[in-house]
């Protein structure tokens, strides 16, 4: 039984392409899509070629071995109905709809480990956001803001977006927003942001830079930044105060340019966290597990209904636009996705 699939096939080029499907073995699922998103920014910095051949995919996921070298499969959010199953015990599955960490495919077949058994009823459009959703709480627990603080959110992507909202649920002091994008920037007031601003607009900066350091104020407390530029990095090192703290979460590729580690950096005592979903914090692994965070994802999905979020939809043979357009800043894109 043969799928179709969105392979890349060389820097700013995908196609659609035939793969064998197959049928289901123990402990596998066979999954016929519904639709799925395309990750604003990993995924479009795959698509400009901006990540090296050697790189690993994603290790702890199986539907994500093998690395960049052309032809290659990518994606990591689809929504789905499980059509068959490879066990008798597995047959519960069947008719029910799941989320998928599968690269953008018609048909599938997974392992169960790889898939989140949706509650009934959830939009298919609103799961497709559950990867997003559990990253933007882990960049949550990474940052461990404390009632009173000031933060700040540099990219107001759809993962910045999503960490906004969790963060206005906070007793902050202040909810900084930062994008140069205007749509972007209201959608942030409208999830709780205290202030916007242009990262693009040096005079803005330079205000907010001042304000945060006027009389007896000490800067930020804390920043995540989703943004994907190294320039909204420096930045936020600019405006943390002493002691304070920078979750980084971006994938900045190759080429992506320098950080600037100098007197801010030093004298203040910035500390840079990285944060990747794929694990837990370390600190928190007594209490907390993978599943019990994507456990926290499917609630927080329906608190904020991200399907708002979604500008364009399209079929799998309009690939080469859908990517096109979700990798142009300028192009007015926030969610891109598939239907099929």
């Amino acid at each position: 039984m043969s799928a179709q699939a969105i392979f890349h096939v060389a820097p700013h080029t995908v196609q659609v392409r035939e793969v064998h499907a197959g049928r289901p073995g123990p402990g596998e699922l066979l999954v016929r899509a519904v639709c799925s998103a395309i990750s604003p920014g990993t995924e479009s910095l795959i698509f400009r070629g901006g990540v090296p051949e050697d790189w690993k995919k994603d290790e702890g996921l199986e539907t994500l071995e093998g690395d960049f070298r052309y032809p290659f499969k990518y994606g990591y959010a689809l929504v789905g109905e499980v059509i068959a199953a490879g066990s008798r015990e597995d047959r519960r599955w069947e008719g029910r709809w799941v989320f998928v960490f599968h690269p953008h495919q018609a048909e599938a077949v997974v392992d169960k480990r790889c898939c989140y058994l949706l509650p009934e009823g959830m939009p298919a459009d609103r799961a497709l956001f559950l990867a997003n959703m559990e990253s933007a709480l882990n960049l949550v627990m990474d940052a461990a803001p404390l009632a009173g603080e000031r933060g700040m959110v540099c990219g107001q992507g759809i993962v910045g977006l999503l960490t906004m909202a969790v963060l206005s649920q906070f007793p902050l002091e202040e909810l900084i927003a930062a994008d140069p994008i205007a749509p972007r920037r209201e959608l942030s007031e409208r999830l709780g942001a205290s202030l916007v601003v242009d990262p693009s607009r040096g005079r803005e900066l330079a205000v907010l830079e001042e304000c945060l350091f006027d009389d007896d104020q000490d800067g930020l407390d804390f920043a995540i930044e989703v943004s994907g530029q190294i320039e909204a990095l420096n930045q936020a090192i600019r405006m943390c105060g002493f002691d304070s703290r920078i979750v980084v979460g971006s994938w900045y590729g190759r080429n992506a340019g320098l950080v600037d580690l100098g007197g801010h950096f030093h004298r203040r005592r910035v500390k840079l966290i990285s944060s990747q979903v794929s694990t837990v914090n370390p600190a928190l692994s007594g209490r907390w597990s993978k599943g019990r965070r994507l456990a926290l994802a499917v609630e927080w999905l329906d608190r904020i209904a991200p399907e708002q979020f979604i500008t364009h939809r399209f079929g799998l043979p309009d690939c080469q636009n859908a990517f096109e357009l979700a990798a142009d800043r300028n192009a007015g894109a926030l969610q891109v996705i598939f239907e099929y």
